[in-house]
Parts: structure tokens; sequence; C-alpha cells
């Protein structure tokens, strides 16, 4: 690959406020897409490790339970003057260890500050209920407390994000956290840590870090100490992750994968729609859960071909290239083994009789991992390139006769994380937001992600459990209620 090869610290685990080498099955190599470079050896923490971090959490929890709940929103408070401080530098992690552009990880970083404010509002948000005199003499509350030790298993493409979606919130509700990030870019996390770590208002043992993979995954899942999981990663493991931990009597989150629509109606903003469509399907290489990989256009033939021609020039003036080099649109993918199973797709399409309208398959870059925006038609009827998440900057294109075929079409999906609409009639948008089967809607939006005082609200199979993250759903699901009659 070119790869520039250079000494590397092997990363460390957080148990219990100190650093601690873990005990690992093996290491991994973590390496900067754009050009290769090693920076860190990953290790894969086993059982002994994750059994450290929950007996460490489940210690400490009693004791930050106990804290005021308004001492535990001025420590979130302390975070989020720790992460404003040091925003930059974060973002560039970001763009260094998964590949973003500088701009879209600033955005990223920003968004998981988002979330820290949110929760902040804590003291507010966990208060109960109450009714006095259900009966002679006798009322009836309801209190919040916390669920005890939490973890999260977050994945590569938020690597700041991701994590500020479950940590601020499950401490804030008093509960300890064991976070344990993709093991494909750990350094942001492992830097959001290290902030934690130089806050008093944060006891030891209140945020724990492992490392690893599917063994810290396995003994987090089977640990009788953790009390919920939260998770964020494709469809097939969300699955399998709420199904193990249903098993085991755990509450569980599991946010999954999504292949998700923009329908693109002829009298769309040309401006509008072409930036949308743009940001959508060929930011952050289309490494997102709310990525738009499908462009349903509807019209006549005539009005489809003027909004593919629109859509095609644009994306053929985007630059590729590392995500820290000014002028970037595309940034790399995380992997080489990414870029190739993307190609491998590609090339599957097109021996089943795809168009390949525009062709971003050039030089990967030292780094094997860059692929341009590539754009195919003309696919099989419900293939899996229509259906299924393909994770890189490929937009599928799906030609309609009218709204109500688009969003039939739509509603055919297994899943249900995102849909977008670019029209300029409030009818069409009005039809598109009652009718769509999905659980975040974009009305000439690109991305439709909420900000964080409204859930990630995503349907069928892009998540797996009752309670969402963000918002207020958030703070049900890292608490739970007790009802309390009582007669004096």
């Amino acid at each position: 690959m070119g790869a520039t090869e250079t000494a590397a610290d092997t990363l460390r685990n957080y148990i219990g406020g100190r650093w601690v080498d873990a005990r690992p099955e093996g290491a991994l190599e973590d390496r900067d897409p754009a050009s290769g470079e090693l920076l860190a050896h990953v290790p894969l923490s086993g059982a002994s490790d994750v059994d450290a971090a929950a007996r460490a959490a489940r210690a400490a929890q009693p004791s930050w339970r106990a804290v005021p709940v308004q001492a535990r929103a001025r420590a979130l408070l302390a975070l989020r003057e720790a992460l404003i401080a040091h925003r930059g530098e974060l973002a560039r992690l970001v763009a260094r260890d998964m590949g973003k552009t500088l701009a879209d990880a600033d955005a990223e970083v920003g968004r998981g500050i988002e979330s820290v404010e949110s929760a902040a509002a804590v003291p507010h948000l966990m208060k109960g209920e109450n009714l006095e005199g259900v009966a002679r003499g006798v009322d009836v509350e309801l209190v919040r407390q916390p669920v005890g030790v939490v973890a999260a298993i977050t994945p590569f493409n938020f690597p700041a994000m991701i994590p500020l979606w479950f940590l601020p919130y499950a401490i804030a509700t008093g509960n300890t956290f064991i976070l344990k990030p993709s093991e494909q870019d750990p350094l942001t996390s492992q830097r959001i840590v290290q902030l934690i770590d130089a806050i008093d208002e944060i006891p030891e043992g209140v945020v724990n870090l492992v490392h690893g993979g599917r063994e810290a995954v396995t003994a987090l899942l089977e640990h009788p100490a953790v009390n919920a999981i939260s998770f964020v990663g494709s469809a097939a493991t969300a699955r399998l992750i709420a199904s193990r931990a249903a098993q085991a009597g755990k509450r569980v989150q599991a946010l999954g994968g999504a292949k998700n629509a923009m329908i693109i109606m002829p009298d769309a903003d040309p401006d509008v729609m072409v930036a949308g469509v743009m940001g959508s399907s060929f930011g952050a290489a289309g490494q997102r859960c709310l990525a738009g990989s499908v462009a349903v256009l509807v019209g006549t033939r005539e009005e489809q071909d003027a909004t593919l021609e629109r859509i095609v020039a644009r994306a053929r003036e985007l630059r590729v290239g590392p995500g820290l080099e000014p002028g970037t649109d595309v940034c790399p993918l995380v992997s080489p083994a990414s870029r190739e199973r993307l190609e491998d797709e590609i090339e599957a399409a097109v021996a089943a009789g795809a168009r390949v309208v525009l062709d971003g398959r050039t030089d990967p870059g030292p780094g094997g991992t860059l692929l341009g925006p590539t754009i195919l038609e003309h696919l099989p009827e419900e293939s899996h390139w229509l259906r299924e998440e393909l994770f890189g900057p490929v937009l599928c294109v799906r030609r309609v006769a009218d709204l109500d075929a688009a969003i039939a079409w739509c509603n055919g999906s297994r899943y249900g994380n995102s849909a977008v609409l670019f029209t300029t009639s409030g009818s069409a948008a009005r039809a598109f937001r009652y009718g769509i089967e999905a659980g975040m809607l974009g009305v000439n939006i690109g991305v439709a992600a909420p900000v964080a005082w409204f859930p990630f609200a995503g349907f069928k199979d892009s998540f797996d459990g009752d309670l969402h993250a963000n918002g207020h759903d958030a703070f049900e699901f890292y608490t739970r209620k007790k009802v309390v009659t009582s007669r004096w």
C-alpha cells in the first residue's frame, strides 16, 4: 500500500480510573485510511479485561448514584467545556483515524457536544410523577432510578459522536459506564476518556474503556454485572446483540443498518436537491446509516433524465482525497477491505445487467481506500443492490411514475431508518410525512439527522429495542421506574 511504518503504541484500557495494559488475545493494526500509516496497535481484550471493567463499574455505581443529580449535571458541563476546548484536536483525530474530511469530523464532534448538553438537563428530565389521594389516605408516586452498569459498543463511522450518544446520558442518570469502541479507529474514544480522566467531578470507575473485538463484546453481553447494552452497527449484528442481551436479562437498544431512499420530485429546487444528494450519498464516502443510497426519480422519462443528469454532473466535480487535505469532498473508506468489497459489488451489479452511469473506480491512493462517487441504474428489480446497505459512495437509481409509487416502493424495504423527499409542494411533503415507514424523515434535507433533543428513531430492521438513543428516550432507557404506594 505504500504505507509509512512508524513506531506505534499499543493502546491501554481505562479501568477504575487507571490506564492498564490489556491481557489480550492478540492485537490489530489501526492505520490512517488515507496514507496507510500505522497509528496504533489495538489490543483484543479478553473476558478477564471486561470482568475487571465491570467490577470497577459495579463498585463505583452506588456512590455515583448518591451524588446529587445537580452535581452530576455539573460534571457533564465540565465534560462539555473539555470537549469544546479540544474540539479541533478531536476533529483532526477523527479525520486521521477514520478518514473523514475535517469539516465533517468537526460537525461530528459538535453533534457529540450537543448530546452532552442535552444530557445536562437531567435534573428536569429525571423527575418523577405523583398522584395524591388515590384512595382514602393513599398516595402514589413514581421515581426514576439508574439501571446500574451500562455498556456501549460503538461503530467506526462516528468515533466521536456515537460514544457521546450514550456516555453522557448514562452517567447523568447515575449509572456507571463501559465503552467498547470500534477496533478500527479507537483513538478518538481514547482521547475523550483521557479528557474525562482529568475531570475531578467524574470519580474513578464511573467511566471505563475496554478495547477489543468479538470476544470483548461477548463478555459484555454475558457479564452479570452489566445491566444494559447500547449498540450501533450492522442490522445482522444488532439483531444478534439484541437477542443475546435479552437472553441474559439485559436491557438493550441496538441500532442497525439501513437502506435510505431519496425521493426526488420533478418540482424539486435543482440546487437544493443536488446539494442534498451530494452530501447524503457521498459525504463520509457513504459510510453513514443515514446516507441516501437510492435515488427514487419521480415523473416522466424526460423529467427523470434531467434529474439524473444534474446529479451526475455535480458528482463528477466532487474531489476525492485524504480527509485532512483542503478541498476534499469524498474522503477515503475506512479500510482497503471496504474498497475491495465495494469494487466486487459494482462488478457483480454490472454482471447482473446494471449500467454504470458514473464510475468512481480510479486510483485507490496510498492507503488503498479511495473510491469516487459511483452511480448505478438498471439494477435487477428487488436486488440486494437496491435493497441492502452497501456502505460506500455508491448511489443506486430507481424510477417510478408518481409519489404514491415512490412511497410504496420505499415501504417495501425491510429497513426504516430514514427517507428523504425533495419537493417544493407542501401537499407532497405532507403525503410523504404521513405515509412513509421510516423513523427519521428529511424534506429538502439530505441527511435527516435529528438534533440531540430528539431520538434517533429508526423503524423495522434498523432498530431492535423499544427506546432509542438520544432525547427523552435516552433518559427512559438508562433509568428504571419505581412506583411507591403509601398510606400514612
